[in-house]
């Protein structure tokens, strides 16, 4: 071998042996790997198969039939809600509901022809629900939507679905449990692409259960045209053992607008046109029931209840009176008769039955005075005020009954003679709803028995309160009443209260019904009424006061008894008083 200059003359060509770095290849750990792990993989594969089909072969083989089997619900119709007479205040036409992203839309049948075309999976068959007596009826009925997430969580609706619905107000909402059905379901077959390839069954629905209120649409109909110059105000209706024929709240709306898809159309005479002008109004709050969810200062009308709790705890009799010198003064405090304000004269001599026929704040400043606010409202309690009467519809308030200890603990302040004197006509921190006027009226109208008021038919009259007042007493406050709707009194548009007659359905007893002197036709019949007017001061010295009127008819033997307030409107007599003559005309001249 020849190298080269670089290296030395002794270096010669040897042959070097290779090395061996490790073992052969055949005899090797690399030369299983792969077969190893490919064993494995197919072991997996082979376990998970036997896992997927005879482990849980059955809850696979379920969920694919959940899959190709479809389950579409068949909505249960609503029970129909009937009037006293059997006229339907709600029915059911047929519809349609689209859900759609969780929320629950109703659609009529001519907006839902576009969908069925296109076998649209969201659409579903539905009973739209319909109020034929419309914006007359919307607080006392109610109407449906979607329940709510809150609903969900109440045991109440237990076994609900988040696209159910439910009763959102009035009678709709408190007999809910009656009135929902239970809901069917159809099982469908369906391929991949979800289209309809057989009917496997069916389940029919369970309809809910039919209604009959005590309510009277005709009456509901005559408060609804009485009251539609007033703005905000509520009138009830009722009988003197608590039934309620109409129960009325304004503003009100047309309840089809939240049912009857977006096509509906309401009537020019609404307020609203659409559900958002609705929900939007927060000035005016039509979805606010103000009949039993309201609060006011009561006015004089309290002064029926002073009246009597003052002669019930012989207090004061009926030979009992005040000097009315037009005002009273307590120190730099003047407190004085509306007529003295406004007229500038005085009564002279007041007993408790010309007190009532002219609404005297003098004699009510000091009768107030005289029982004391810790009796007078331990007394009102027992007439239905202060708390719930339990009426059956949800939302109902209780208003507020003053004590020394409330004002202590609330205002932070003692219990004055000035606060005597406002609690004696009505005013200072007293509050009620229209629907303990009413009751409280009721009382006295019957001889001193505190009914439960109820809307449902099939409800038994039930007593909360009895032996109120006794004959004696009953017959003085109805008497100041009576002169209150009479010439001398303050409730004019009642003055020589008649109705027209022409079949001769009233009976002339000469005390509840009786021939008038200057009788407008030979048809007309006088109508004996009992009433209190009441002026409500509130707010600022700018802000109109509350205009309330509570009455009962006839007399001796009532029939009937309303209450009317009509918010931040003026006096009583003025405003209120003609609303309740034209429903009192009705409920007598049909």
């Amino acid at each position: 071998m020849k190298v080269g200059p670089v290296f030395f003359d002794h270096l010669y060509s040897e042959k070097i042996p290779k090395r061996h770095f490790g073992a052969r290849p055949e005899n090797g750990v690399r030369y299983w790997l792969l077969p190893l792990l490919l064993l494995l993989l197919f072991g997996f594969l082979f376990l998970r198969l036997v896992f997927l089909q005879i482990i849980q072969g059955a809850y696979y083989h379920k969920l694919s039939d959940s899959n190709r089997i479809k389950s579409i619900p068949i909505h249960a119709p609503r029970g129909v809600i009937f009037d006293r007479n059997g006229k339907p205040l709600v029915i059911n036409a047929p519809g349609y509901r689209q859900v759609m992203n969780g929320t629950t839309k109703f659609i009529s049948s001519s907006d839902a022809v576009s969908l069925l075309t296109k076998n649209d999976p969201s659409l579903e068959i539905d009973s739209l629900r319909m109020y034929p007596c419309g914006l007359s009826c919307a607080h006392v009925v109610g109407y449906v939507g979607q329940i709510s997430p809150n609903n969900l969580k109440n045991p109440l609706f237990e076994g609900y679905r988040p696209t159910d619905v439910i009763g959102k107000m009035g009678a709709e909402q408190y007999y809910e449990p009656i009135l929902k059905g239970i809901d069917g379901a159809k099982l469908i077959e369906v391929d991949a692409t979800g289209k309809q390839l057989r009917i496997l069954g069916q389940t029919d629905p369970t309809p809910g259960q039919n209604i009959t209120l005590t309510i009277d649409e005709d009456m509901q109909k005559t408060v609804a045209l009485a009251m539609k110059d007033v703005k905000k105000g509520a009138a009830i209706v009722s009988k003197p053992d608590g039934e309620i024929l109409a129960l009325y709240s304004s503003p009100s709306f047309d309840p089809n607008l939240f049912t009857m898809g977006k096509n509906y159309a309401t009537t020019p005479d609404s307020v609203y046109q659409t559900v958002e002008q609705i929900l939007l109004d927060g000035s005016y709050q039509p979805l606010l029931d103000r009949a039993i969810s309201g609060t006011y200062p009561p006015g004089s009308t309290f002064k029926l209840v002073v009246a009597a709790a003052a002669l019930q705890n012989n207090i004061i009799d009926q030979n009992f009176s005040v000097e009315d010198n037009g005002i009273l003064k307590v120190g730099n405090f003047s407190f004085a008769n509306w007529y003295f304000t406004d007229y500038g004269k005085t009564e002279g001599e007041v007993n408790v039955v010309k007190a009532i026929q002219r609404s005297n704040d003098i004699f009510f400043y000091k009768v107030g005075q005289m029982v004391g606010v810790d009796k007078l409202s331990g007394f009102a309690k027992e007439f239905g005020l202060g708390t719930p009467l339990g009426i059956d519809l949800v939302g109902e308030a209780g208003g507020l009954l003053p004590t020394k200890e409330w004002k202590q603990k609330v205002i932070g302040d003692q219990w004055y003679l000035g606060d005597d004197y406002h609690y004696g006509i009505g005013q200072g921190y007293l509050l009620t709803t229209p629907l303990q006027v009413n009751m409280w009226t009721q009382v006295i109208a019957n001889g001193g028995s505190l009914y439960l008021p109820h809307i449902l038919s099939s409800l038994p009259t039930t007593v909360k309160q009895e032996h109120l007042l006794t004959t004696e007493n009953t017959n003085l406050i109805r008497q100041g009443m009576i002169e209150a709707c009479d010439t001398g009194g303050v409730a004019w548009p009642l003055f020589n209260f008649q109705v027209q007659n022409p079949k001769s359905q009233l009976t002339i007893d000469g005390k509840d019904f009786y021939q008038p002197e200057n009788a407008s036709s030979s048809a007309a019949v006088g109508v004996r009424v009992a009433c209190k007017t009441g002026t409500a001061q509130h707010g600022s010295d700018t802000t109109l006061p509350d205009a309330w009127i509570t009455a009962y008819a006839p007399a001796y033997h009532p029939q009937v008894v309303v209450t009317v307030l009509a918010e931040d409107s003026g006096e009583g007599s003025n405003v209120a008083g003609p609303v309740l003559k034209q429903i009192l005309e009705k409920y007598f001249g049909k």
